[in-house]
């Protein structure tokens, strides 16, 4: 059970309050979470990662267990904490301007 939090534009797209939970198939990385996210919501399918590079979306941030996975490599290993329920991941929005 993988539990996602995300921003509420992206809560409102999905039609969820609250977090979400999954469950993942397999090691349980950045990509096999998002993979099940937009195959559960499919709504959210090009909105989190670009859908031909698979790349994050500008302002839009990972997080997890307070540190920012947003430069980890997809397939990396997401923490134990998240792996177990314990702790969410958390998909923010960034906001820009001046």
């Amino acid at each position: 059970m993988i539990r996602v939090v995300l921003p509420p534009h992206l809560r409102i797209m999905a039609r969820v309050d609250g977090e979400i939970v999954l469950e993942v198939e397999g090691a349980v990385t950045l990509r096999s979470v998002l993979d099940a996210l937009e195959a559960a919501y499919p709504v959210l399918r090009g909105t989190i990662r670009d859908q031909a590079t698979q790349r994050r979306r500008p302002f839009l941030r990972f997080f997890a267990c307070q540190q920012d996975l947003s430069h980890q490599p997809p397939d990396d290993p997401l923490p134990d904490a998240v792996t177990t329920g314990t702790e969410p991941l958390v998909i923010l929005a960034a906001i820009a301007g001046g």
